[in-house]
């Protein structure tokens, strides 16, 4: 099983590419089983999560095809992927692959849309929190469907096709929004999605969604209209960058000292997170295709963040702030209030020496003058990341373990790191 050992202490300066998102790639790849044409998605990231829903298609019939980059092309630069959903052979997600990714439970929605039937089992549990799929399942129901839970299998029907409906979500999701928006294209008649999620992702799938055909409007604002159209076509959509590869790329040049640009991306997708860091003491500029980010001399500001849905202080940068705040100059008050399982990165942080203590939903962090180099174990995506941003600065060696979690979301990071001064490598094995 791969490690990442770091040496702290080394600024990091230069040029860091950011990648096409993730939580944007894995809605539009599912987008494929709307059409019986070809959807060609450019800047699609090297992620495992990527090729795992990739496997996942395919066994629902979609072909695909890569074109792209190739070894010692530079990291960032995304390939492009075609995928053809022409010949859809099965419409059963089974659990020996819905449980390897959260996300593929998504299917139903256009498999239910272009095919009226999916059988899709239920994800279960997850590291950081249940995400229930009750949201997912009572606006399918909305819009007609008939959906029986039989024996951990969500077993969908919509004779005749969906039709259009309201649903109100009773607590904003992303992932419902995504898989009630692509449903709803294929409706019958106007669907109207309320408390709808406003995240970049979302406008980013609505975008590619309108390319094929659809009629969208309100995407990016909490009540999102859809009318349906009778098919939809192929068409060739760039994936927005990653919003939160950006933060946590800012975050660690905050933690560190450095000047860093971060080419192919803009602050505006990260609103409240990019002041969060500003008030840290990072100096974060627009340059041409990019935001450069500096801190020379001061030290970290202590800042107090609270998890929001967007426009709010992103959950999937919680781990990584806290990182960043455990070398502050003060006391900083972190409140996730997304997921109730996030901060199991805070032992692993105090293995590092940070001082960290817990109360409910809350966390406090006192900075401290210095971070000690330790063995430690990622326990989730962006928990495995706020380890590397502290074992940026550590005293001496920091060892993580388990980086296939990293892997999941951050496209070569140590190789994107090492080309700004970071000593940092991968073990195999």
């Amino acid at each position: 099983m791969d490690r990442i050992r770091i040496r702290g202490g080394n600024e990091l300066n230069g040029t860091i590419p950011i990648s096409g998102a993730k939580n944007a790639t894995l809605p539009l790849m599912i987008a494929s089983l709307l059409t019986d044409d070809t959807l060609t998605l450019e800047n699609v990231p090297h992620l495992a999560d990527v090729e795992g829903l990739t496997r996942i298609l395919g066994n629902h019939g979609v072909d695909f095809s890569v074109t792209g980059k190739r070894l010692r092309q530079e990291a960032g630069l995304g390939r492009t992927i075609h995928f053809n959903a022409r010949n859809i052979v099965d419409t059963t997600a089974p659990y020996e692959l819905v449980s390897k990714m959260r996300a593929s439970f998504w299917v139903i929605g256009p498999l239910l849309a272009r095919m009226h039937q999916a059988k899709v089992s239920l994800p279960g549990g997850c590291a950081i929190g249940t995400r229930p799929v009750d949201i997912f399942i009572d606006g399918l129901r909305a819009l007609g469907a008939e959906i029986d839970i039989e024996a951990g299998y969500a077993v969908a029907s919509a004779k005749g096709g969906l039709v259009g409906g309201r649903y109100k979500m009773p607590k904003v999701s992303v992932g419902a929004t995504h898989v009630l928006m692509m449903a709803a294209t294929l409706a019958k008649g106007e669907t109207v999605l309320e408390n709808a999620a406003r995240e970049p992702e979302i406008i980013d799938l609505a975008n590619c969604l309108t390319a094929m055909g659809a009629k969208i409007d309100g995407a990016g604002t909490s009540t999102i209209r859809i009318d349906g159209v009778a098919a939809l076509s192929g068409a060739r959509h760039r994936v927005l960058p990653d919003r939160i590869e950006t933060g946590t790329y800012a975050m660690a040049v905050a933690m560190t000292g450095g000047d860093v640009t971060l080419t192919g991306t803009h602050a505006d997708l990260l609103p409240a997170a990019a002041r969060a860091i500003s008030e840290a003491g990072a100096i974060l500029t627009p340059v041409e295709n990019g935001i450069r980010v500096q801190r020379n001399g001061g030290g970290i500001n202590a800042v107090d963040v609270t998890t929001d849905p967007y426009p709010g202080f992103p959950t999937d940068l919680q781990a990584q702030f806290m990182a960043l705040m455990t070398k502050s100059n003060g006391i900083a008050t972190i409140t996730e209030t997304i997921f109730e399982n996030r901060f199991m990165h805070v032992q692993e942080l105090a293995r590092l020496g940070a001082k960290i203590s817990l109360s409910g939903q809350v966390a406090r962090v006192e900075g401290v003058k210095a971070l000690k180099g330790a063995p430690v174990m990622a326990t989730d995506l962006r928990a495995s990341v706020s380890l590397v941003i502290a074992g940026l600065v550590a005293e001496g060696d920091t060892l993580v373990n388990r980086v296939y979690h990293l892997d999941r979301g951050f496209e070569r990071l140590e190789e994107k790191l090492g080309r700004c001064g970071a000593e940092i490598e991968r073990i195999s094995g």
